[in-house]
């Protein structure tokens, strides 16, 4: 029979592979046999346990992410439901002072306005608490970020000044809950 002459570059076969592996595994030299299908089924089951380990940790992480952002939903819910609440309590010392005002009979002129600073006063102070600020821009130049201009008028002021304020604006920190309605000079016409 003739030689059949085996090709340089065919890919080994897993008979192959699997007697490479053994090679590695248990040289024949160095140690007494070993049942190898035995170390494999060993092999296989810690790989299934540490599989199963790492699937139950995965599973557990999830579930603790999925609290964590129900949580913070919750939180966010609230925050919008009741975060008005410390600036809603500051506001009833001044409804009070309205109602008290309204009910009081024969007060005099001077009592009255007494009166009404002092609930400007309650209420400046709720607006201080709640981080708002007045908008009166009388002089300022104009900015459309905070103003709306209702009317531009010759002045002798510089082009696109604020030069009166129909009705001020408010801020709450760094945004704008109402710009001030202003009037605005333009250059005086020859």
């Amino acid at each position: 029979m003739p030689h059949k002459h085996k090709p340089e570059h065919i890919t080994p076969t897993l008979a192959d592979h699997e007697m490479t592996v053994l090679a590695h595994v248990a040289p024949e030299a160095e140690s007494p046999p070993v049942d190898v299908a035995t170390d494999l089924a060993t092999l296989l089951q810690k790989a299934e346990a540490d599989a199963q380990e790492l699937r139950d940790a995965f599973l557990r992480a999830r579930a603790e992410t999925e609290n964590v952002r129900r949580q913070a939903r919750e939180e966010v819910a609230k925050a919008g439901k009741f975060g008005i609440e410390r600036f809603a309590a500051d506001l009833l010392a001044v409804k009070d002072a309205l109602e008290l005002a309204l009910i009081t009979e024969n007060a005099t002129p001077q009592q009255m306005r007494d009166g009404v600073m002092l609930t400007l006063k309650q209420l400046n102070t709720a607006f201080e608490k709640a981080h708002i600020q007045v908008i009166d821009p009388r002089g300022q130049p104009f900015d459309p970020h905070q103003h709306q201009a209702m009317q531009m008028v010759e002045s002798d002021a510089p082009a696109n000044t604020v030069v009166e304020v129909f009705q001020r604006g408010y801020m709450i920190h760094d945004r704008v809950l109402r710009p001030a309605m202003v009037v605005v000079a333009k250059e005086k016409t020859a």
